[in-house]
């Protein structure tokens, strides 16, 4: 065990796989080190113009559709609430340690340093008692939200008090200049009070089973001041988007079970930050197997830190390159990682570098290998999950009104074949044609009764689709897990409670399945039908995937069943927690339902809107065909107007068939390098 480490080190040979120094020197004697410096800024400034860029090009679709009177009052919504969507989106990175790690020297270092001093407090004996969000909402302006600690005793989570602010303190910050201002209103971070043992329990943060004494009867405990704090701060990174999350060790993870099971599992990276003086502790391996380790699908990263307390004058740089591959070895081989995702940093030199204006040290202190890597890991899964999401559905509903145009198109051409070939012709031809017309226009608005018959079927159909998605069916799936958790609030009451809950998920998702698949076929048969007999264009319906919803129950299953197995609920048996994290279970389940619930109502109205579009559209085209042939009998010498007619509509339809492929080039060009 090396004493000043705290890290056992291999004493039979020497380490000799330095790959991850080497890179780090090799990084740092580039001539592109600066540049890179700054990479996560760019990256991050093109994300977001790619963003805002997305956004206005689903505007312009919408201004388009309103010109063209194609808009409708539900499709309208829903595309303003992806432009709102894209314009709110942000990247979360979650900073993860136990205590006197270095973590908020970290945050210091990379947000703060303009300041030339530390402005999060992080000196010896004053730490972030709560979590804490980094954030920038331009409404709010500069400012520090605080949300007090007697929320515990409510069933409310932080997300849901999150959309009431009323029960927030707010402390603006008027003078971002000033430095012992912006420090002042942050050093709330810190603050903490002694309440009784009862109050305490109250608040779920004393368990007397977990403690080795009894406590003596008028024992004070320390408790944060603040359950969570949001600083909204107008940092350039954070003005692109980025959200910080900073995590206060595992005492704030285990009685507050949210963070695992939501802001760090909607994190697009977790940072998890230990410290070379002190070595894998067993707290930290706790942090790493029951918070860290255990969330799926978003990048993992290791900043092995305060690595300065290596770099020893008496050494040359080979031997303290070689203590330091030593580290990285080590933690790896305790947190059973590849050595690849640990990052050794200096967070006291890296802020000191960078106030003293030292580009040297700044690279030494390993920084900007750090933010390269996190600019690597989470821009891309974000931009994919936007892809899969937005792009797709915009994407849906611009071809749509493209296939649209189309039987327009294919209207008005067929409109002025039979047009052209009239003239020459008598009136006898003309008004065979006529009668032809309008036995058409008979035959297609008695069909249309048949389509509005249909129509109300399908929204029946799609009532009961939605129901077993509704808050009511999610209502009576939790009351039911509650009986079968017989309140008792235990982990044994949880497995059997947790069995119901997810058995009852899954059997409502395979219910929307089977009801959104016989709706599809209604609506492929009515496409194909139209395409046979009345030559419009064939549309393909979307399906409704489920899946990410599915995926995203599937986790929380996983978590709960983590949280249920591990140690720490197992011994402790603390009521409290879990029934935290049942509440916390609820809410989650409650947002993955009502997502679900629009997503599926956006996908009714993406299949079945589109082909009732067209089967109006094309009783208007065949109406106003009847009245020009009318028209063009009565008076020959109309029949060259009508003809002039069609041909400004078919340019017009050109261009409007043009516009929508510059859209769709728009909506899905990728993501600026």
């Amino acid at each position: 065990m090396n004493p000043k480490t705290g890290l056992s080190q291999a004493q039979e040979s020497p380490l000799t796989d330095t790959s991850n120094v080497v890179a780090i020197e090799d990084f740092v004697q580039s001539r592109n080190a600066k540049a890179i410096l700054s990479n996560f800024s760019e990256q991050l400034a093109h994300f977001k113009q790619w963003r805002d860029d997305l956004a206005q090009a689903i505007a312009d679709y919408q201004s388009w559709t309103e010109a063209q009177g194609l808009t409708d009052g539900e499709q309208d919504l829903r595309v303003y609430e992806l432009i709102e969507t894209l314009q709110s989106d942000k990247l979360t990175v979650a900073l993860v340690a136990e205590f006197s790690r270095g973590k908020t020297e970290l945050l210091n270092a990379i947000f703060f340093s303009d300041y030339k001093q530390r402005l999060l407090p992080s000196s010896a004996g004053r730490t972030t008692m709560c979590p804490t969000e980094l954030r920038w909402d331009e409404k709010d302006g500069a400012c520090v939200k605080l949300l007090p600690i007697e929320t515990r005793k409510t069933a409310l989570t932080i997300s849901e008090y999150k959309r009431t602010p009323v029960h927030w303190t707010t402390q603006h910050i008027l003078k971002l200049s000033s430095a012992e201002e912006v420090r002042e209103a942050l050093s709330e971070i810190t603050k903490t009070k002694k309440v009784n043992i009862r109050e305490a329990q109250e608040l779920g943060l004393y368990d007397s089973r977990a403690q080795a004494q009894k406590p003596a009867p008028n024992e004070m405990i320390e408790v944060p001041v603040w359950r969570h704090v949001i600083v909204n701060f107008p940092h350039p990174l954070l003005k692109q988007g980025l959200v910080v999350i900073d995590t206060p060790g595992l005492n704030a993870l285990g009685v507050e079970p949210e963070l695992t099971l939501n802001t760090l599992a909607n994190a697009q990276a977790i940072l998890f930050v230990l410290a070379a003086d002190t070595g894998v502790t067993k707290t930290d391996l706790d942090v790493w197997a029951n918070h860290v380790s255990t969330v799926k699908g978003n990048s993992h990263l290791i900043a092995l830190n305060k690595i300065d307390i290596l770099w020893d004058e008496l050494h040359d740089e080979a031997a303290v390159a070689k203590s330091i591959a030593r580290q990285i070895e080590e933690t790896a081989r305790v947190l059973h990682v590849e050595r690849k995702s640990i990052f050794p940093v200096s967070a006291q030199k890296g802020l000191v570098a960078k106030i003293k204006g030292d580009p040297a040290l700044t690279d030494k202190s390993g920084l900007p290998v750090l933010e390269h890597k996190l600019s690597e890991d989470m821009i891309p899964s974000r931009h994919m999950l936007i892809r899969n999401r937005i792009v797709h559905e915009i994407s849906g509903r611009v071809e749509s009104s493209r296939a649209l145009l189309e039987s327009k198109l294919t209207d008005v051409n067929r409109q002025l074949t039979d047009l052209k070939a009239l003239s020459g012709k008598n009136l006898e031809a003309i008004q065979k044609m006529v009668a032809r017309m309008r036995q058409e226009k008979q035959k297609y608005d008695k069909e249309l009764e048949g389509f509005q018959l249909t129509r109300a079927a399908l929204s029946k159909q799609a009532q009961i689709l939605l129901g077993h998605l509704s808050m009511k069916s999610l209502d009576d799936l939790i009351s039911k897990t509650r009986v079968d958790m017989n309140d008792t609030w235990t982990t044994r009451g949880l497995k059997s409670g947790m069995s119901t809950f997810f058995a009852g998920t899954l059997e409502r998702m395979e219910k929307v399945n089977k009801e959104a698949d016989e709706i599809r076929k209604v609506v492929e048969a009515i496409y194909l039908r139209l395409h046979t007999e009345y030559g419009l264009a064939k549309i393909i319906p979307p399906r409704l995937s489920l899946l990410p919803f599915v995926m995203e129950f599937k986790k929380l299953e996983e978590k709960a069943n983590e949280f249920r197995e591990s140690p720490m609920t197992v011994m402790t048996e603390q009521r409290y927690v879990i029934k935290r994290f049942f509440i916390t279970l609820v809410s989650q389940a409650h947002h993955i339902f009502n997502e679900c619930n629009t997503a599926s109502k956006n996908w009714f109205q993406a299949a079945v809107n589109p082909v009732f579009a067209q089967i109006q559209q094309h009783k208007t085209m065949i109406d106003r065909s009847f009245e020009a042939l009318k028209k063009i009998h009565e008076n020959m010498d109309s029949l060259g107007e009508r003809i002039a007619e069609l041909e400004e509509v078919r340019k017009g339809l050109e261009d409007q068939m043009k516009t929508t492929e510059t859209l769709l080039e728009r909506i899905h060009r990728p993501l600026a390098e």
